[in-house]
């Protein structure tokens, strides 16, 4: 009898249902276009204006009378930010809001593998998925132009075609989760000393060259759906809020149909961000991070000043049915999403992804002697030394720093493998608290530090110094450049003090800058570890202990000294400014452009990477010999495994034209490939250059042109290690 009443209830309640017609935006069977011109047009004035600036400190507000809900966002590009209080920037302390903690995207584009970077993408979004975000705040792709700026962790290397390839998987993997990804920091945000004003003059050539290549894969390849605005000013006008980038490259010309979010406090005059492209005004009054004042959310720029010139008729209504239209479509293609997938959060699966990455990112930078890999059965005593193999390097670096389930230290990974009693650490040196904005000191005397490790390394069998950076202010940290590129807290004093007593020395770095290496010669061994993530401790391990063979290849260049980097060899008007403007004059020859051209020689190349294995490179081809602009050229050849060991190996395809009417780059990556061998194997592998990627962007007609005449194709395994070269000709 219950049963029977309960099915004619429901019935009747499908009979109601089916009366009332349900409105198109409501319907997830609608094309999202559709969706989002029906709830524009039930929306107020005043509900339109609402969505376009922040109520909390990491959201905007819905439509609640329709049911549209609000924006979250969350940082960051390595990790899901904690939960934090409501209008202040501390932590909410919930206890369920531990993360994993993914490698710093620096490690990403060392992997060289797009794979991985789509594995990324989805992992993190799941993530953000599952804390039930919108929108993901990153990923970064901001070239790194001098070795001191204080976010280059946080981005993917030097080179705009690396971090075009990588940043596309990416940003498809974050929004198959349903989160939308959010390209930043848009654009010429290179340097954090004085970011939030530093007015940055560089030529349309390098703008659209170097800067601008990652951000215009994001939008037309990856259709990122977000795209945030940076502190600096472009040209007389902060790029929050300016017209050439925003409205003319971005929206216009690149055809961007998501919504522009401002940095938090990027933001400073109404008619600016009304009319200049931004759509969400985020975290004003505040610095970015640190300043915790209660101004009210309505006093916003894009709040009730806004509204006021709507209803005043001094802002065009179509520029406010734009913004709205924006962000709709962005809620529509999220949180209103008929078919918007679970996720999942602190799963072996995401664990198991941050190891991978970390393992393929990890650089063999040198191994004279096969120092590397660490037999587990060969040594008694191996001593770790350093502070690096012992401090989180999760917590801190501003922004992106997070509240982690769990984080592997390498000092833990390392005894796990060869034993509690095998593994002796000793500090060395010792920085300070992670904090933002300042530099504390650690309260432990540097003389007695740096002598007890001394003194353990006379009595071990082999030394693993792990050192590097942190991310306290004034090194890997957003807000602050680095002072120098020598490593601080004295650490190259306490190797060559090490290696007086101990010459099989090994130095680990884990950073996400180049930094000096006085002692580059003296040492049988060099890791680049970059910020691994949770997995840090085991996927260094893996490597250390020859588990996996390392295939990381470096991301950007590593100057002999900070002279010899383009960006500095101009003097401060060029970096980092009279605090007021800057000149790049370096222009289009950024990282190994300069090296290369300038014919200056790095400590260790872009693109390079030892391997505990070797491999050789023959049978370079073309598939013919001239082209004319709207072909492809095919290229192949024979890359083999001529160690004992299984293997990855980057080969690297440059291009060249030595007779230019413009000035160029003596070399440019225009291809690579991330190949798996077997000790012995041979593969073909072929790779593809569009002779359109051939062309220079011409300042004369504002658009690119292909020159005709004769280029060279360079096979290598890094900038600096060219194997084979063969000519083609353009008509």
């Amino acid at each position: 009898m219950k049963s029977g009443i309960f099915y004619i209830v429901v019935l009747l309640s499908m009979q109601v249902i089916a009366q009332h017609k349900v409105p198109v935006y409501l319907d997830v069977t609608k094309p999202v276009e559709e969706r989002v011109e029906s709830a524009l047009s039930l929306m107020t004035t005043e509900e339109k204006v609402a969505l376009c600036h922040a109520q909390s400190k990491f959201s905007s507000k819905g439509v609640a009378r329709l049911g549209i809900p609000e924006v979250w966002s969350t940082d960051g590009p390595h990790g899901i930010r904690e939960e934090v209080l409501w209008d202040e920037w501390s932590g909410a302390q919930w206890t369920n809001d531990s993360c994993t903690a993914f490698p710093a995207l620096t490690c990403l584009a060392a992997t060289f593998n797009t794979d991985l970077s789509r594995l990324y993408g989805v992992s993190i979004g799941e993530e953000a998925r599952y804390r039930n975000k919108t929108i993901l705040l990153g990923p970064g792709v901001n070239i790194y132009r001098t070795p001191l700026n204080g976010r280059n962790f946080e981005y993917m290397g030097e080179d705009p075609y690396l971090a075009s390839r990588m940043v596309v998987p990416y940003i498809q993997g974050v929004q198959s989760a349903g989160v939308a990804a959010c390209v930043k920091h848009f654009a010429l945000n290179n340097q954090e000393v004085w970011r939030g004003h530093i007015n940055v003059n560089v030529s349309d050539r390098a703008l659209h060259e170097i800067y601008l290549p990652a951000f215009k894969a994001a939008v037309q390849e990856g259709n990122v759906w977000s795209v945030m605005g940076a502190y600096n000013q472009f040209r007389g006008e902060h790029c929050c809020h300016n017209d050439l980038l925003l409205n003319k490259i971005l929206k216009q010309d690149w055809g961007f149909d998501g919504l522009v979010i401002s940095d938090w406090g990027g933001v400073h005059n109404t008619d600016q961000a009304v009319n200049n492209g931004l759509d969400i005004e985020m975290g004003t009054y505040t610095n970015g991070l640190t300043t915790n004042s209660h101004f009210p959310y309505s006093s916003y720029y894009l709040a009730n000043p806004f509204l006021k010139g709507i209803e005043e008729g001094k802002y065009d209504t179509d520029v406010l049915e734009d913004k709205a239209r924006r962000i709709l479509r962005v809620i529509f293609r999220t949180t209103m999403r008929g078919d918007r997938p679970f996720g999942k959060f602190v799963s072996p699966e995401h664990s198991k992804a941050a190891r991978k990455i970390a393992q393929e990112g990890i650089v063999l930078l040198k191994n004279k002697g096969q120092f590397f890999p660490v037999p587990v059965d060969k040594y008694e005593k191996i001593a770790v030394i350093g502070e690096n193999a012992s401090r989180s390097l999760v917590i801190g670096g501003g922004s992106s720093s997070l509240k982690a389930a769990y984080e592997v230290s390498p000092l833990q990974g390392l005894k796990d493998k060869y034993g509690d009693e095998r593994i002796v650490h000793s500090l060395g040196y010792a920085s300070g608290p992670s904090l933002y904005g300042r530099e504390e000191p650690s309260g432990l005397d540097a003389d007695s530090l740096r002598m007890a490790a001394v003194e353990l390394a006379k009595s071990a069998d082999i030394v693993l110094f792990i050192g590097g950076l942190n991310k306290n202010h004034y090194q890997d940290c957003e807000g602050g450049d680095r002072r120098s590129m020598d490593l601080p807290f004295e650490q190259d004093k306490l190797i060559r003090d090490v290696l007086k007593v101990n010459k099989n020395t090994a130095v680990i770095l884990l950073s996400g800058n180049a930094v000096s290496m006085p002692w580059a010669d003296k040492v049988p061994a060099i890791m680049q570890g970059w910020y691994l993530g949770s997995e840090a401790g085991n996927a260094l391990t893996d490597i250390v202990s020859g588990d996996v063979n390392p295939s990381g290849k470096l991301p950007f260049s590593f100057p002999e000294k900070l002279e010899d980097n383009g960006a500095h060899f101009y003097g401060e008007l060029s970096y980092p400014g009279d605090s007021t403007d800057q000149f790049y004059k370096e222009d289009i020859l950024v990282g190994y452009r300069w090296f290369d051209t300038k014919k200056i020689k790095p400590l260790f190349s872009f693109g390079h990477g030892l391997s505990y294995t070797s491999f050789d490179y023959a049978g370079l081809s073309i598939d013919k010999t001239q082209y004319s602009d709207k072909e492809t050229v095919k290229v192949s050849f024979t890359l083999t495994n001529s160690g004992r060991s299984d293997g990855a190996e980057v080969p690297q395809l440059y291009t060249g034209k030595s007779k230019s009417e413009v000035s160029r780059a003596a070399k440019e990556l225009k291809a690579f490939k991330k190949v798996y061998l077997k000790a012995g194997e041979s593969k073909e592998v072929e790779l593809e250059v569009p002779i359109g990627s051939l062309a220079y962007y011409d300042e004369n007609i504002s658009d690119w042109v292909v020159e005709p005449g004769t280029y060279t194709l360079m096979l290598g395994s890094s900038s600096g290690d060219i194997k084979a070269k063969v000519n083609l000709k353009v008509e």
